[in-house]
């Protein structure tokens, strides 16, 4: 992003972003990881080019989120032929290598001015290829997650130790960790504790229900509406301002049961294809939302490079 984006965002009263450098140009196979399948240090050129953005951003009043889409072992699809990447959760090797990788982040940008905390990657799916339907119950969760305690497929465990390699360069700043299954708002059920690290945002992203807000519905003959029925967890629901609400009750409970405050709540990423019939609607559904339990929150996308199915600067 240029100077002019940061300050035009700014100029519209943002005071902070997620920054995702995954489709920037590279100096090796992988920004700033230089090969997912075999970190081995960060390449000076892509550093520099992300520094300099940092740069921009703090010109412009604004704070940010480093959010990497990939880490080694799980290139980000759309850099992989459009394929899941399981690795991170099959092998603890790669463990090992996102903690280097995230030791030497955090080594080489602690201190700057624009940096709010690092969101340790964005949308992690560990249950994809584990056993987990997306939105089971919470008693199926906390079972497949018993029998998953300890294995590649353990999201908290591998937090942990990607926090303790950072911690052993910056003990400040503060970190940011999506649920699983893509960050979704019911993921963070299953988890019986949360970390140890006081300086933790626990972030969900909002797209519920997904087969309403994505993409692929505005190819239908008949897009599926919103506020009205849609399909949810193998089943048809009533989706509107209050089924909303319900669902995002969700992580407010799970930290509430955990002496979490809400303060170290975020919602990372929320959204509708802006020309969804109902698109303004869900956007304010969610927002009342966010506002009325004051959590930290941004929204997709502003200005997408290449895709403005959810730029709604164009309007809803």
């Amino acid at each position: 992003p240029d100077q002019a984006y940061f300050d035009a965002l700014s100029g519209y009263g943002a005071t902070w972003v997620r920054l995702s450098y995954d489709k920037w140009q590279p100096a090796e196979r992988d920004f700033l990881i230089g090969d997912a399948d075999a970190y081995q240090g960060l390449p000076a050129a892509d550093l520099a080019t992300l520094r300099a953005t940092l740069d921009r951003a703090h010109q412009a009043g604004l704070k940010v989120v480093i959010s990497p889409l990939s880490l080694p072992g799980m290139r980000w699809s759309q850099n992989n032929q459009g394929q899941f990447d399981d690795r991170l959760w099959q092998d603890k090797r790669y463990w090992l290598q996102a903690a280097a990788f995230w030791r030497d982040l955090a080594r080489e940008l602690k201190g700057h001015p624009a940096i709010a905390a690092y969101n340790l990657v964005n949308e992690p799916a560990p249950e994809k290829h584990g056993g987990l339907a997306e939105h089971a119950d919470p008693g199926q969760m906390q079972q497949w997650y018993a029998g998953q305690q300890g294995s590649a497929r353990d999201l908290p465990a591998l937090y942990r130790q990607l926090i303790a390699a950072i911690r052993e360069e910056d003990a400040d700043t503060p970190v940011m960790l999506d649920a699983g299954w893509f960050a979704a708002a019911d993921a963070f059920g299953y988890w019986p504790a949360p970390l140890e690290d006081q300086r933790v945002l626990y972030s969900v992203h909002m797209y519920e229900p997904y087969l309403v807000t994505s993409a692929p519905n505005m190819t239908r003959k008949q897009p599926i509406a919103y506020p009205g029925p849609a399909p949810f967890a193998g089943q048809t629901q009533q989706w509107d301002g209050q089924r909303v609400a319900q669902y995002l009750r969700q992580p407010l409970d799970w930290a509430a049961a955990m002496n979490v405050p809400r303060s170290r709540l975020v919602v990372g990423e929320f959204g509708c294809m802006r020309r969804l019939p109902g698109c303004r609607q869900y956007l304010e559904d969610v927002l009342s939302v966010l506002d009325r339990h004051r959590l930290h929150w941004a929204f997709y996308s502003f200005r997408e490079d290449n895709w403005d199915g959810m730029d709604y600067e164009l309007g809803t």
